[in-house]
């Protein structure tokens, strides 16, 4: 099969299931200790995020919280898209994938220090580009018993056949 086929063949697969969730993660629970060591690796040490004894005490969610880079950088635990069988299983024939970036990311709400999240994942839009196809993705982190979510984001990938 030569790659133009190939490609056309992938992007009629993957314009299929546009509109469509096709993944809900795991539950993940964010504990103090991952917020302290994402505050150590980025410089952002403020009190909100690393000082429970102050965050109970002056913030206004009781307790400390996640940055919200944080909860964006768990994208790729989130969403298991880091799971080589994730690919095979959704998106057959594919040879590698590529982050090519983000459109939109809002934080509609904190994640308090304790909490729960996961992703929820739905298909946007598909387009062919150079040698492959573009997918954006809407990507939403839910907090567990929360009706608001920690983040939402257009997320831009790269799917090479």
């Amino acid at each position: 099969m030569d790659k133009d086929t190939q490609i056309n063949d992938f992007l009629a697969f993957v314009s299929e299931q546009v509109g469509q969730e096709i993944h809900v993660g795991p539950w993940l629970q964010i504990d103090q200790e991952r917020i302290d060591k994402f505050a150590a690796v980025t410089g952002d040490k403020q009190w909100i995020h690393i000082d429970p004894e102050r965050a109970a005490k002056d913030s206004p969610y009781g307790a400390t919280v996640a940055h919200g880079y944080l909860t964006l950088s768990l994208l790729p635990y989130l969403t298991e898209s880091n799971h080589p069988d994730f690919f095979q299983k959704n998106y057959p024939g594919m040879k590698y994938r590529v982050n090519y970036g983000l459109n939109r990311v809002r934080f509609p709400a904190p994640v308090k220090v304790g909490a729960k999240i996961r992703a929820r994942t739905t298909i946007q839009a598909a387009e062919e580009v150079k040698n492959g196809v573009q997918v954006c993705y809407v990507i939403t982190i839910d907090i567990e018993g929360s009706d608001k979510p920690a983040c939402s984001a257009e997320f831009l990938a790269r799917l090479y056949p």
